[in-house]
């Protein structure tokens, strides 16, 4: 299905002939409110990580990435080279992947958690380049940068932003300087790069980790998506507590932002007081948090009030929302379904508060209207797990999935989620029974439950975990001295959330910190 098979035009929205890029969309922003402001920083930003907390208008935003692209240009990277970010949620991390996109090259955003697995993704897509926050809390991110780079042949530049920048890195400048020189001029992405790969993900499965390459159409879908179940209305506030490393974040917050030319105020996750502080400053119209902590917000009095913003809670473990507690907010509540990096679906709730069920056949949005927008197709495979198809699905993860098997919607190929799942034969309803075989979710992250057994046994005999559910970390790793495993796993350069997962299986002892 091609990106004319589904329309962007929508009240208040941008039409169809604008729609093409993102590039496009921010340019567009720029020209039709170019003293507006688009970017807002956390508050607390100097607490976490270098830089001043900042407000940009279109037009400042246009500039640092103007600047930043004609920077990246300079290092000489063949066109469509991929260039990795790792980049806290501050004003930056949304300028520079802008950046990349409009100097030609593809961006791959990767978790702040990252070490070893920085090291297989990067490594795996061949990035050139990968641009570095300074720090995060007490953690130096340009030693961490560095030592990715030092493991991963295809990386020839490691950058930081800033003015001062360790040796070793290839120093980007201030890109906010109010006295730049003259830019020169850089053409607005060419046509055909709306179905050229744009954004580049990662998945944990079960064979490993994996690159999910993604369309500038269908990462518009998926915003779409998202625009019109939460009826966002153009020059719509939006404040996200979402990393945009992921298919999911970049179509509940990046996308949406670009689609409405309205404010993305953004927060590092994940801090209640300062995010009470952000509403009550900012008059924003939508919230979009992570979907397990969305009621206990409500209960807690920071979110959900009359006056307050609309809800998009993302369920990065959609088996999880089904079951989870009625919404008695004041305020709209949008759930949505993440099915890993391959496609997600939104659903309103209605007024008793009830989670949404999930159809098979045609998602249209808004869902269950009868000439919605067909965003995608849910279907099943022979063996009982879910599959998408359609516009909104990755072209190249369906294509190598499920070979000779034919989408409900006609079309040659569909992706395989992995979720067990069975279907009302009378409603179509969509039941999830389970997560992915082998795979664990800690803190909106996967791993392959292989994989970290293997470290683990690697560590000595008591080197067993077990995978327990958790509400709102995903699951916990359950393990014979679990403080020894902590300390263990850190020293090898493991994901901190793994360690942090683990709790103790021995009797009489206490809970790993």
């Amino acid at each position: 299905m091609t990106s004319a098979s589904v329309s962007f035009g929508s009240p208040g929205l941008p039409p169809a002939s604008e729609a093409e890029t993102l590039d496009a969309l921010f340019r567009r922003n720029v020209r039709r409110r170019p003293d507006a402001i688009a970017l807002v920083d956390p508050p607390d930003r100097p607490a976490f990580t270098e830089g001043i907390a900042r407000r940009l208008t279109y037009g400042e935003a246009d500039r640092a990435v103007q600047t930043l692209a004609l920077r990246l240009q300079a290092l000489r990277l063949p066109a469509g080279a991929v260039v990795a970010l790792q980049l806290p949620n501050t004003v930056e991390s949304i300028i520079a992947l802008l950046a990349v996109l409009r100097a030609g090259f593809v961006a791959a955003p990767v978790p702040l958690l990252w070490r070893t697995e920085a090291v297989r993704a990067l490594g795996h897509v061949g990035a050139r380049a990968l641009i570095a926050c300074p720090r995060l809390g007490r953690t130096d991110y340009n030693e961490i940068a560095l030592n990715i780079a030092a493991e991963t042949f295809s990386i020839r530049f490691v950058c930081g932003l800033g003015e001062h920048v360790p040796d070793g890195m290839v120093p980007l400048g201030d890109i906010f300087a109010v006295n730049s020189p003259t830019l020169a001029a850089l053409a607005p992405s060419p046509h055909e790069f709306a179905n050229a790969t744009a954004v580049l993900t990662f998945e944990m499965g079960r064979e490993g980790l994996a690159a999910i390459p993604h369309q500038q159409t269908e990462l518009l879908v998926g915003g779409l998506a998202v625009v019109l179940e939460a009826a966002m209305q153009r020059n719509a506030v939006l404040i996200a507590t979402v990393l945009v490393s992921s298919f999911s974040a970049l179509a509940t917050a990046l996308v949406p932002w670009l689609l409405t030319g309205g404010t993305l105020v953004l927060h590092q996750p994940f801090e209640g007081t300062t995010l009470r502080a952000q509403l009550e400053e900012i008059r924003c119209d939508i919230a979009v948090l992570p979907g397990p902590l969305v009621v206990p917000l409500a209960e807690a009095g920071i979110i959900g009030r009359s006056e307050g913003p609309n809800i998009i809670g993302v369920w990065r473990s959609p088996e999880q929302q089904p079951g989870s507690d009625h919404w008695r907010g004041a305020a709209s509540l949008i759930d949505v379904l993440a099915f890993g990096e391959l496609g997600l679906v939104a659903l309103r709730r209605g007024s008793d508060g009830e989670p949404a069920v999930m159809t098979a056949g045609p998602v249209t949005v808004p869902s269950g209207a009868a000439s919605g927008t067909v965003v995608m197709t849910i279907g099943r495979t022979a063996r009982g797990t879910l599959t998408l198809s359609g516009p909104m699905v990755p072209r190249t993860a369906a294509a190598q999935s499920l070979a000779g098997e034919t989408a409900p919607d006609g079309s040659e190929h569909l992706a395989d989620t992995g979720y067990p799942c069975r279907f009302d034969s009378t409603t179509r309803a969509v039941n999830l029974s389970g997560s992915p075989a082998g795979i664990v979710r800690i803190g909106g992250y996967r791993f392959a439950m292989a994989e970290l057994q293997d470290l683990v046994g690697r560590l000595g005999p008591d080197g067993v975990l077990t995978a327990l559910p958790d509400l709102l970390a995903g699951q916990k790793l359950a393990g014979a001295d679990a403080a020894a495993l902590q300390r263990a796993l850190a020293a090898l350069g493991v994901n901190p959330l793994v360690g942090a997962a683990f709790r103790d299986r021995r009797k009489g002892r206490a809970p790993a910190a």
